[in-house]
């Protein structure tokens, strides 16, 4: 069985192929030139096909790595593209985060965006913000927001080509696009059989850790997702993603608010507690 590779592997094999060159491509990323040709040979090793040709004066792809190239630069360039949109929506203040420091402008908030489940007691943090499975029993927890539900999702020429599967358990005959947590455990699919939640280990050909890159991926073909449905709304109205296993769907999830029970809340995080019990929608 060949072992999936990242999109960091295939975004250096479409450098060097740029630049016909490991050094230029190397001095691009910032890596050695022996690394990168070490990188682009386990690559090779994993596809089971040779992607570049190797001489003393150049680097150049073969019949394979063209045919790779084609699909895979103009998809490399729509995900830059998305990740430049959300770094400029980025930089305008939405939610309720802002309305509560223009309430209280002397009371400073630092947030930090981190998957891996920290302990929020042991990395100094005075609250975090997590679904509600995944709390601590000791913890004071209040909900944020609305249900947040997922939705396995693919583009209508890939359910095509390949065939729309009917369970959960028909996913492990395509290709899935997984997530990884920055702890480096991969996130397995979470649906509901007769009433009971069931959780599926899924494969395929390329892993990421970013919703907008998932969705991008599908949109272009690459394999099945599973993505939160808020961000893909939008993609299935247009009919540039299909929603598949609607009847298996695990149900919605809530993001909480929670810090420990264990010590005394500080004004400022007792606070914020308030203004968020405040903003909720009943």
């Amino acid at each position: 069985m060949k072992t999936p590779c990242d999109l960091s592997e295939l975004d250096a094999f479409a450098a060097v192929a740029r630049h016909h060159s490991f050094r230029k491509a190397a001095d691009e990323r910032g890596v050695s030139a022996s690394a990168l040709s070490h990188a682009m040979r386990a690559l090779e090793g994993r596809l089971g096909v040779r992607l570049l040709n190797r001489t003393t004066r150049s680097v150049t792809p073969t019949e394979a790595g063209n045919q790779l190239l084609a699909t895979l630069v103009p998809a490399l360039a729509e995900i830059a593209k998305g990740l430049h949109e959300l770094t400029f929506k980025q930089e305008v203040p939405t939610g309720t985060l802002a309305p509560f420091t223009a309430a209280y402008p002397r009371v400073n908030v630092e947030l930090v965006a981190d998957d891996g489940l920290s302990d929020i007691i042991d990395k100094g943090f005075d609250a975090g913000v997590r679904f509600g499975e995944s709390l601590a029993g000791d913890m004071i927890a209040v909900p944020v927001g609305s249900p947040q539900g997922f939705v396995t999702v693919a583009a209508p020429g890939y359910l095509r080509r390949h065939g729309t599967p009917d369970t959960p358990q028909r996913l492990l005959e395509h290709a899935c696009i997984g997530r990884r947590f920055p702890s480096g455990k991969l996130y397995k699919w979470e649906y509901r059989a007769e009433g009971q939640p069931m959780r599926l280990a899924v494969a395929g050909p390329l892993i990421l850790e970013d919703d907008t890159l998932m969705i991008q991926a599908a949109k272009d073909g690459a394999g099945i997702a599973y993505v939160y449905e808020e961000m893909a709304r939008d993609y299935m109205a247009q009919g540039q993603l299909e929603e598949i296993l609607e009847d298996w769907k695990a149900l919605p999830s809530r993001f909480f608010i929670y810090y420990s029970s264990r010590r005394h809340v500080p004004p400022a995080l007792q606070a914020l507690i308030e203004f968020v019990r405040e903003t909720q929608h009943p």
